[in-house]
């Protein structure tokens, strides 16, 4: 098997890890945290604080046969607001940062060329961070395929379901179950 990873953070990570399970070639999607500076295991609760560094962040484990990187990375930047610095929505603070952590060069060199094609498409700058992974901490089990879970939990039904809705109507050839 040809699967690889990649790791993102838009954002809260229950609506990154709701996207990803809709996409084809998305083996699994992984709730955790990545880019802080305390040693040890972070918390959900010292992430909250943002005093770690880290980000909510997905890892994927994809199959490049039926998805592309580049494809990954331009459904991460349409689903969420790229352009806003530490904040999505009403979650704000370093720990809700947009970001692409790869995990080898091309994967830089990719996520580097779709952020400048697609510049211009939006108002303000795309600030989204990308750096080098580090290391990658799986968030607690609660946080792990939260969205299937709570589908109706208010957090969900607002903030989430407009995610997906977006998704289905720019990337809806990329999806598990094909939307016409």
């Amino acid at each position: 098997m040809n699967h690889k990873l990649a790791t993102l953070g838009a954002g809260c990570f229950w609506c990154t890890e709701a996207v990803f399970q809709e996409v084809d070639g998305i083996i699994d999607v992984v709730s955790g945290y990545s880019g802080g500076n305390v040693p040890g295991y972070p918390t959900y609760r010292e992430i909250c604080s943002g005093r770690t560094g880290h980000a909510e962040v997905v890892q994927l484990t994809y199959d490049p046969d039926i998805i592309s990187f580049r494809d990954i990375v331009l459904i991460f930047m349409t689903t969420h607001d790229p352009t806003t610095l530490n904040r999505q929505g009403a979650d704000v603070g370093t720990q809700y940062r947009s970001v692409i952590f790869y995990h080898d060069e091309e994967q830089k060199e990719v996520a580097e060329a779709v952020i400048e094609e697609l510049g211009d498409a939006y108002n303000d700058p795309i600030v989204t961070e990308i750096s080098p992974l580090d290391k990658f901490f799986k968030a607690e089990a609660e946080h792990q395929n939260f969205y299937r879970s709570h589908p109706r939990q208010p957090y969900c039904t607002y903030v989430i379901n407009p995610k997906l809705s977006k998704l289905r109507s720019q990337h809806s050839h990329l999806l598990k179950n094909k939307v016409s």
